[in-house]
C-alpha cells in the first residue's frame, strides 16, 4: 500500500467514525522515522507516548493516567524497548474517531527474544528479560486482524479496507441510553449512583449534561482536572471544580462548599477510603468510572466498594458515542487484552487439582489458559493487563485447577523465598529491598527472624471459584490440594485485605494469622494481613515464632488500628531476646519505626530516662509535625534519626555492654550465619 492509498483510507476511516491500529516494525530509526513522516503528513495532535522524553506533545508510560478523560486525534506509542500494555490499552481510550494509533515495535521477527524494559515492573527480576509468550499473543492477534494496519521494515504497508456505513458524530444532546439514566439522576432526593462503561460511551459527558441542567450547586471532583476536560464541555461553564485532598481537607475543617450533587469522575482512581469520606457529606452522589481493566482499581471498585454502599444506584452505558460501534481499534485492543472474552459455563466437574504449569499451559492448551486467566481476574478487585502479562510471561508462576470441561476453580501461585542468608538478614536490617517475594520479604523485615526470607514458600496470590460453582466447596478443594503442589517448599502463604469472613475462610484451609498491617489498601479499604500454613519442620518453626510475636505485640497494634485482630494477646511487658534484637536493629541499622512498634512500647516500660521524642511518638500519640516543632526537628529524617539516637542510648542504659555488642555484630553482617 503506498501512502497514496493510506490517505485514501484515513479519510474514509473518518467519514466511517472509527480509529485503527497502525504498527510500524523494524529497526528504531526507521520506525521513528515512518511515524515522524505520518505525524507530518496528517494534521493532528500526534501525542508521543514513550519512556523517553521528546519535543512536542509528550507523555510517559505511567503517566498516561493523568490524561484520561481527554480526547486527542493521532497518537505514538513507542513500545520499542518495552511494552506497557496498561497504558496502550488507555491510549486507545483517548482517541477521537478517525484516529491512527501508530505502535512502533522491534524487528517483527527478533521482538519475542528481544528483553522487555517493561517487565522490571512486574517480573520481579533484577533486569528486563524476554516475554515471547505474550509478545506472540500480540502478534498473532494483529496478524489475524484484517483492518490493522502492519507496516514492517522492508516489506509493503499490509492493509485492508471495508464498506462501513458514514457515521453522525453526536451532536452535544444526549442519546436515548444517556436520557433514560439523566431522568432516573433527576428524580434522585438522595442517595449514591454510579455510571460505568468502557471508553467513549460517554459517560463524562453525561455528568456534564447533569451539571448543565441542574438547578442547583454541584461539586465536581477528580484525580487529575484534566480528566474532567469532557466533563466541563458539557457542563457549559456549570459546577464548581475542587481536587480531592483539597476537598477531604475541607471536610475536616468544616468549610467545604455546599452542593446538592458531589460527581466523582473517574472514581475508581481514588482510593476506597477517601470515596467513603467524600460520599457521607453530600445528600446526591454520582461516581463515573471505566471498569474495563486498565485502570488498575476498576473491578475493585465494583466488587468490593460499590457492593458496599447501600441502596446504590447502578447505571451503565453500552453504545459508543466518541466512535462508531464495531471500531477497528477498540476491537484489537480488547482481543490483546482479553477485555470482552466471556468465562465459559463450567460444565461437569470433579473434586480434583490439577498442576498447570502456566508457560507450558499457554504453549500447549491457550484456550484452557485464557479460562484460567478470565477466571482469576475475574474474581479479584486489582486486575490490570499486568496480570495477563505476569501470567504469560513471568518466572515463579504456577497455577492449579479444578477443572472439568472448563476450568471450574483455579488458584495462581508465587515461588517465594530461598534467599541467601545475608540478602535476607539485609532485607530485616531494612538494608535491601530485592525485587519480588512479598510474603517472604515481609516475614523477613517486619517479622522475628532476620533469616526468614531463607525459607522456600509459595504465596496464593489468587484464588478464584467460577460464579455459578461458588458456595460449594469448590475453593476448599482447590486449597486441600495444594500441599500435594507444593513439594520442596516449607510453607504456603497469603496476603489479603482483612475481613473476618475472608480470614474464616483462609483459617478453614489451615493457614494461621501470622502479620496484621497498620495502613489500610488503598484499593480494597481493609488492613493487609498475611497467613502462613506450614509444611515442614522448618515452615512449622517459622510460623510458631512469627505467631508468638504477634501474640505478644497485639496489644499495641490494636491501638494502631480500628479492627479487632483475630488472636489471644500474651503477657508481654518484659524485653526478651528477640526484643533486643529488633531495638538493635532499629537503632544500629534501618529497620522502620513500624516493624519495631511493639518492641519500642516495652522498651519505654523498661526504662526510666525522658527519651522525648520516642514517648512523644508511643506514649503522647502526638503527629510528627507537632513532635518536629516541640524538639526543633527539621522534619521527618530528623525525627527518626532522633528515635534511633534515644533507642540505643535506652538499650545502653539497660545494658551497654549487650547493646554495644549486638552494634558491633550487626555491623559485620557478613559473619552471620542461618539460624532460628
Amino acid at each position: 500500500m503506498s501512502l497514496e492509498a493510506l490517505d485514501r483510507l484515513r479519510t474514509r476511516q473518518a467519514l466511517q467514525g472509527i480509529r485503527r491500529l497502525l504498527v510500524i516494525s523494524g529497526a528504531p530509526g526507521w520506525c521513528e522515522a515512518r511515524a515522524t513522516e505520518l505525524s507530518e503528513r496528517y494534521d493532528g495532535d500526534w501525542l508521543w507516548v514513550s519512556p523517553q522524553p521528546r519535543d512536542g506533545r509528550y507523555c510517559a508510560p505511567g503517566a498516561l493516567r493523568r490524561l484520561l478523560g481527554r480526547e486527542f486525534m493521532h497518537a505514538v506509542f513507542d513500545a520499542r524497548q518495552g511494552l506497557d500494555a496498561e497504558a496502550l490499552a488507555a491510549l486507545a481510550g483517548t482517541l477521537k474517531a478517525g484516529s491512527w494509533l501508530v505502535l512502533l515495535t522491534p524487528d517483527w521477527r527478533a521482538w519475542p527474544v528481544k528483553p522487555d524494559a517493561d517487565s522490571i515492573r512486574w517480573s520481579d527480576t533484577p533486569q528486563p528479560i524476554p516475554t515471547p509468550v505474550f509478545i506472540r499473543h500480540l502478534r498473532n492477534c494483529i496478524e489475524a486482524d484484517a483492518h490493522t494496519l502492519l507496516w514492517r521494515q522492508g516489506e509493503a504497508l499490509r492493509a485492508a479496507d471495508d464498506d462501513r456505513p458514514h457515521w453522525q458524530a453526536a451532536s452535544g444532546a444526549p442519546l436515548a441510553g444517556q436520557r433514560a439514566i439523566l431522568a432516573n439522576l433527576r428524580r434522585m432526593t438522595t442517595g449514591v449512583a454510579v455510571v460505568t462503561a468502557p471508553r467513549g460511551r460517554g459517560k463524562s459527558a453525561l455528568a456534564g449534561m447533569l451539571v448543565h441542567s441542574w438547578p442547583g450547586a454541584v461539586i465536581i471532583t477528580a484525580p487529575a482536572r484534566a480528566a474532567t476536560d469532557v466533563l466541563s464541555q458539557h457542563a457549559l461553564g456549570r459546577g464548581f471544580f475542587i481536587a480531592p485532598d483539597a476537598l477531604l481537607q475541607a471536610l475536616e475543617e468544616g468549610t467545604a462548599p455546599h452542593g446538592d450533587w458531589l460527581i466523582i469522575d473517574e472514581a475508581a482512581a481514588l482510593p476506597a477510603p477517601q470515596l467513603r469520606r467524600l460520599i457521607a457529606h453530600y445528600p446526591r452522589v454520582l461516581m463515573t468510572t471505566t471498569v474495563q481493566g486498565y485502570e488498575g482499581t476498576g473491578r475493585g471498585f465494583m466488587l468490593k466498594f460499590c457492593a458496599s454502599v447501600p441502596g446504590l444506584r447502578h447505571y451503565s452505558l453500552t453504545t459508543p458515542v466518541r466512535w462508531a460501534a464495531g471500531c477497528p481499534l477498540e476491537r484489537i485492543i480488547d482481543e490483546m487484552m482479553l477485555f470482552n472474552d466471556a468465562l465459559p459455563e463450567p460444565g461437569r466437574v470433579a473434586f480434583q487439582t490439577k498442576d498447570a504449569p502456566v508457560k507450558n499451559l499457554w504453549r500447549s492448551a491457550p484456550a484452557l489458559a485464557k479460562q484460567v486467566y478470565l477466571l482469576l481476574s475475574g474474581a479479584h478487585y486489582r486486575t490490570s493487563p499486568l496480570d495477563l502479562r505476569r501470567m504469560m510471561d513471568a518466572p515463579g508462576q504456577r497455577f492449579v485447577t479444578v477443572r472439568g470441561d472448563s476450568a471450574a476453580a483455579a488458584a495462581w501461585l508465587v515461588e517465594e523465598g530461598g534467599l541467601p542468608p545475608l540478602l535476607s538478614f539485609s532485607v530485616w536490617a531494612g538494608l535491601r529491598r530485592p525485587r519480588g517475594n512479598l510474603v517472604a520479604q515481609s516475614l523477613a523485615a517486619h517479622g522475628a527472624s532476620p533469616f526468614a526470607a531463607m525459607l522456600k514458600g509459595l504465596r496464593v496470590s489468587r484464588i478464584a471459584v467460577h460464579p455459578r460453582l461458588q458456595r460449594q466447596g469448590y475453593g476448599s478443594c482447590l486449597l486441600a490440594g495444594l500441599p500435594a503442589h507444593a513439594r520442596g517448599y516449607d510453607y504456603l502463604s497469603v496476603s489479603f485485605g482483612y475481613t473476618e469472613e475472608l480470614w474464616r475462610f483462609w483459617q478453614r484451609a489451615g493457614f494461621q494469622l501470622v502479620r496484621f498491617g497498620t495502613h489500610r489498601e488503598a484499593s480494597s479499604g481493609c488492613y493487609a494481613a498475611m497467613a502462613l500454613r506450614p509444611l515442614t519442620p522448618a515452615g512449622e518453626t517459622l510460623v510458631r515464632l512469627q505467631r508468638e510475636r504477634l501474640m505478644r505485640d497485639v496489644r499495641w497494634l490494636e491501638r494502631e488500628v480500628d479492627e479487632k485482630i483475630p488472636v489471644n494477646a500474651a503477657q508481654a511487658s518484659t524485653l526478651n531476646k528477640r526484643d533486643w534484637w529488633e531495638l538493635a536493629g532499629f537503632a544500629f541499622t534501618h529497620r522502620p519505626p513500624q516493624a519495631s512498634l511493639a518492641s519500642l512500647q516495652r522498651l519505654l516500660l523498661n526504662v526510666s530516662l525522658p527519651l522525648p521524642a520516642l514517648r512523644a511518638w508511643l506514649e503522647q500519640r502526638q503527629c510528627v509535625t507537632r513532635i518536629c516543632a516541640t524538639l526543633g526537628l527539621t522534619g521527618q529524617k530528623a525525627l527518626r534519626a532522633a528515635w534511633r539516637r534515644e533507642t540505643a542510648q535506652a538499650l545502653r542504659a539497660l545494658n551497654g555492654t549487650r547493646a554495644d555488642a549486638l552494634m558491633k555484630l550487626l555491623s559485620r553482617v557478613k559473619k552471620f550465619q542461618p539460624q532460628f
